[in-house]
This record gives C-alpha cells, sequence and structure tokens, in this order.
C-alpha cells in the first residue's frame, strides 16, 4: 500500500473502477452466451436476447472495455448465427 495521499486515492479509485468494469464486462459475456443458444434453441425470445446481447457489447466498447473492432466482429457473428 502506497504510503502518499494521492496514491492511495489512485488505488481505491482504481478497484472501484476495476470492480465496474468486470461487472460490465461479466454482463455482456453472459448475454452472449444467452443469445447463442436461444439461436441454436431456436426459441421464440431470442430476437429479444440478440438485442440485449448487442446492447451489452456497445455498451463495453463504448466504456473501452472491449476494441471497438472486436465489438462489431462479434456482432456479426452473432447476427451470421441468427
Amino acid at each position: 500500500m502506497p504510503n502518499i495521499k494521492s496514491a492511495i486515492k489512485r488505488v481505491k479509485v482504481a478497484e472501484k473502477a476495476n470492480a465496474a468494469n468486470v461487472q460490465v464486462k461479466s454482463a455482456m459475456r453472459t448475454a452472449i452466451k444467452k443469445a447463442e443458444t436461444a439461436l441454436v434453441a431456436k426459441d421464440e425470445n431470442a430476437a429479444e436476447l440478440l438485442t440485449a446481447a448487442v446492447k451489452s457489447v456497445d455498451k463495453a466498447a463504448s466504456k473501452g472495455l472491449i476494441h471497438k473492432n472486436a465489438a462489431s466482429r462479434t456482432k456479426a457473428r452473432l447476427m451470421k448465427k441468427a
């Protein structure tokens, strides 16, 4: 743990941001998996899950958690499965 006050604050802020980023990224992965399984099983709510997955991927890309090209690639793969 750092001794300098500003460094201590940076550690706390970084931990808080990291926890939020992990949560958003995990939610994105879960949404993608749900959409993929619904598309394979041809569920009636597959379109809704696909929309939610695309939204979560866009959200992660806008926050800088994943690269914009990676987001585009993921969305393209989902749409191809649809």
